[in-house]
């Protein structure tokens, strides 16, 4: 019992510092959120301003409202910045991960090599990677070094954009995209044994899949075609961020590498497996745990992206716009206090959807144990 009471005692003030700090503010964040603060530029700033509860109206208006179109790009912008963002650093980092295992000669001078960008600041990496994006130097002039034209493509100044759709079609592709996602996880869980969990996520999948194609293609967001798509001057911050990643990544799958057994290695040689197949059955799948680590650590990463975008394009931006530059902009420079608020309770939201699921699962495992 002494011990009990002595551990809470020591346990007592991170409690209430967490208690304060983070979920105390995040409670008056999101009351903030369902305010008009900053409406009425006389309460903006005032010492004492009068507050007046909306309800859901800021985020309405940021969905759904005219003004807020930027809002929209950033949102779009951050959905395809997550994935090429993720894809490329998983991918890059495990092909890193297959050229150090095999042993060089000067190992630790490579591993040293391309793990090193993590040391830097993204600020640091912005800045770095904005100057080689100049379009009249940089890698733009590396063709001239073998003879050949410089490249014309203006990076981080471009407003093209592809992959473009309609806004009015987000609630179908959101519910085509979870309604796949849970699918998955109804198979997995399947192949699990655990045929409850599997019953439910088949069930929830069935019931998104069927909303949106009977009724998610016909409703409209808004009462005419807004346009978005991927906008190629975010290519540049993404080879900035797979750059600085893909060591880490690297590293992970490196330890999972050379954490595989031999024996199991030799016996599907034996059994004559080819390298592809044994890539495939063996190392890959053993490999999961440590892409899924990964991809919770650079998800959120992604989703609260904001110090190299603001490095290597600036605040004023649109094209390269993500909600946390969008966020600060309506803050701190609009006085826009609410609905800022509002883009901070979705961007935690965003990064609640990555990592709680991930928590519980791993929670769940080591009650098992």
């Amino acid at each position: 019992m002494r011990d009990r009471i002595l551990a809470f005692l020591v346990l007592l003030p991170s409690v209430l510092a967490v208690g304060v700090f983070v979920y105390g503010f995040i409670g008056q964040n999101l009351w903030v959120s369902l305010t008009d603060w900053g409406k009425d530029p006389a309460q903006a700033l005032a010492l004492r301003p009068e507050l007046r509860f909306v309800g859901l109206e800021n985020y309405r208006e940021l969905f759904t409202g005219f003004v807020d179109v930027r809002f929209r790009q950033s949102v779009v912008n951050l959905i395809f910045f997550t994935l090429f963002f993720m894809a490329g650093s998983l991918g890059l980092g495990l092909l890193l991960a297959l050229a150090v295992d095999k042993a060089p000669r000067g190992e630790g001078f490579f591993r040293t090599v391309f793990l090193f960008p993590m040391a830097l600041s993204f600020v640091v990496t912005g800045t770095i990677w904005r100057w080689l994006l100049q379009p009249q130097g940089g890698v733009n002039v590396l063709p001239t070094l073998f003879g050949l034209p410089p490249l014309s493509f203006p990076w981080l100044a471009t407003r093209e954009q592809v992959l473009v759709f309609d806004w009015n079609r987000l609630p179908f592709y959101t519910a085509l995209v979870v309604g796949l996602v849970l699918l998955y996880v109804a198979y997995a869980a399947y192949r699990e044994g655990e045929r409850r969990r599997a019953l439910w996520g088949l069930a929830s999948a069935g019931v998104l899949l069927l909303w949106a194609f009977a009724f998610g293609r016909g409703l409209r967001l808004l009462p005419y075609p807004e346009v978005h798509g991927f906008s190629l001057a975010l290519v540049g911050v993404i080879l900035a961020a797979v750059w600085q990643m893909s060591g880490y990544t690297m590293a992970l799958y490196l330890a999972g590498l050379r954490g595989i057994p031999v024996e199991v290695l030799e016996a599907a040689r034996v059994d004559g497996a080819s390298e592809w197949q044994l890539f495939r059955r063996v190392i890959f799948p053993m490999l999961a745990p440590i892409t899924l680590s990964a991809m919770i650590v650079l998800g959120h990463i992604a989703l609260k992206i904001f110090d190299l975008v603001f490095a290597m394009a600036g605040l004023d931006y649109a094209p390269t716009d993500v909600p946390a530059i969008y966020m600060y902009l309506l803050a701190f420079r609009g006085n826009q206090f609410a609905k800022g608020a509002a883009i901070g309770i979705l961007l935690l939201l965003l990064v609640a959807v990555v990592v709680v699921p991930y928590l519980a699962t791993q929670l769940r495992k080591e009650v098992r144990r």
